[in-house]
This record gives structure tokens, sequence and C-alpha cells, in this order.
């Protein structure tokens, strides 16, 4: 495909998924961003503003097989992964797979369920496979996980792991919409129904080749000293408590390659770090004590106290 057709189907998806979760543009291209780079996304927000109807949107639109699984207090991993069942007629287990098998796993409420039943969604996430019963299974490509998070300070939530949360390249919330978007959402269709009206924009052979197209995008020397310099930042002990990891970078940088992409550059500018950073890395860290500013605050902070290359 050629680089003017991509950006015109990711144009389109980005539009698309737009006419159903209304007045949320910046929050869409930041999941689109987030598949490109194949990354999983956590969208923390209280119920009813639209992060289901999001992530539904975005598996009709992409053409995906999607599968959701509300999480529960009383969900065993098996109910995630699959279980073997003997049957009788073929006098042998035989492996039912459970909801992980799909391109898109949307978990619904995921701090609702235990910390086991959190946990084995670790190696789907990492390896892209899960080990049931002592086999591997590969799991479909493309693979994502949408999660959806409530407010840690509900009722009946349990505080995902750092190791999951260092999983989750992204961390996004929706918000409130604003006066016209609610208008639009209350005199407009159902939301539901909206969806399944909605054509695939993208296959899931050309969401693969948009990945490889990612990894194609150029980034220079000086942007990864300034990339290396935000890192070092976090681990300075100025502004947070532990700083990134090698891999939170990484995923810092397949996910500024993403939106390099949506804006049709094949480079990737500090701008694109910067419209990034906040979504990509605040959810792995806490700032420091007596810094008087949430997360994603702090990230800010820091951004404008690093000189830019």
């Amino acid at each position: 495909m050629s680089k003017k057709g991509l950006a015109e189907q990711l144009s389109q998806l980005i539009a698309q998924v737009s006419t159903i979760v209304v007045g949320k543009r910046a929050q869409i291209e930041d999941c689109v961003a987030c598949l490109l780079a194949g990354g999983h996304l956590l969208i923390e927000d209280v119920p009813g503003v639209g992060k289901t109807t999001l992530a539904h949107a975005l598996a009709v639109s992409l053409g995906l097989r999607f599968s959701r699984t509300q999480f529960t207090a009383d969900l065993m991993p098996s109910d995630l992964t699959g279980v073997s069942v003997y049957e009788r007629g073929k006098e042998a287990f035989v492996f039912h797979p459970g909801p992980v098998f799909a391109q898109v796993l949307l978990a619904d409420e995921i701090n609702r369920a235990g910390p086991k039943t959190q946990s084995a969604l670790l190696e789907a996430m990492e390896e892209h496979q899960v080990t049931v019963e002592g086999e591997t299974r590969a799991l479909p490509k493309p693979f994502f996980v949408i999660a959806t998070q409530n407010p840690s300070d509900q009722l009946g939530t349990y505080a995902l792991p750092e190791s999951q949360l260092d999983r989750f390249l992204m961390c996004i919330t929706l918000g409130y919409p604003d006066l016209l978007s609610e208008r639009a959402l209350l005199a407009g269709q159902d939301r539901r129904e909206a969806i399944h009206a909605l054509p695939p924009v993208m296959s899931p052979e050309q969401m693969l080749a948009a990945q490889e197209a990612v990894h194609a995008v150029h980034a220079s020397n000086p942007l990864l000293d300034y990339l290396q310099a935000l890192i070092g930042a976090t681990r300075s002990g100025r502004w947070f408590v532990a700083g990134l990891s090698p891999r939170a970078g990484i995923g810092v940088l397949r996910a500024a390659r993403a939106r390099a992409l949506l804006d049709q550059r094949d480079y990737v500018a500090p701008d694109d770090i910067q419209a990034i950073l906040p979504q990509t890395i605040a959810h792995r860290l806490q700032p420091v004590a007596g810094a008087g500013r949430g997360r994603v605050e702090q990230v800010r902070a820091m951004v404008e106290a690093v000189a830019l290359p």
C-alpha cells in the first residue's frame, strides 16, 4: 500500500470512530497510535463515558474479531484462557478456547477482578500466547488488549500490579463530553446500533502492514538524545520515586513513530514525543512525596524542564 493510501485509510478510521465517540478526536488518535505501535491500551474513567463503546467501534472499524469479557470478583483465569473438556464421543479431552483468542480483547472493568485473574493476561499481553495445561497456544495476529478501569477509589476495585501496568503502552481518560457533543449523543441514534452498521475501514492484513510502516519511521540521533534525556529525568529522583524501565523507553519511541505516521511524516519530531509522553509513562510512575501534582501534571512539568535538542 502507498503512503498516501495508508494515510487516507487512517484518516478515515479516525473520522469513522469519531462519529460514534463524539467530541473525543484527540483520544481516538491516541488509541489508533497505540494500536499501530502494537501496544495494549488502558482506558481509565468513571462508568458511562464511552470506554466500552470506543473499544468496540475500533474493533469493528478495523475488521478485527472482537471479544468482550466483564471482569468480576469471581472471574477465574480459565474463564479467559479456556479449558479442556472431556468429550465422550471423541474419547478425548478437547480444548475450548476462551475469549482471549480474539484479535481485540476488551477487558471491561479489569480492576474489579482479583490479582490472580489480572495476572492471567500477562503472558498473553507480552508474548501473544497463552499456556494452558502445559501446552502453549499462539494468539491470533494482530492481538490487542483494550482494558477499561474504574477509578481506584470506587467500591470493589483492586489496584493493578505494576508489572501489568507496564504492559499497557498507553493509559488514557475520556472525560465528560462538552455541551455540543452531549447534545449530539442525546439527539442521535443508539450508539450500539450505530456500531453494528459501521463498515470495516481496514482489514487485519492492512493493519499488520501499517504496523510494519511504523517501524520504518526514522528517529534521528538528536531525537534519541532527547528521549534519553527525558528517561534520565524520570530516574533522577527529582520528579518520581522510580524511573522508567528500558522497555518503557522503547514503548515511548514506538508510540512516537506511530504518531508521526498519523501526521503523514516519515520521521519522528520532538513534538511527537511530547504529545504521547503523558499517555505512555504517567501510569508507570509515582510522583515524589510533596509534589503537589497528579501523575500527568508531573510528567508535563518534567517535560517543560528538559531542554529540547
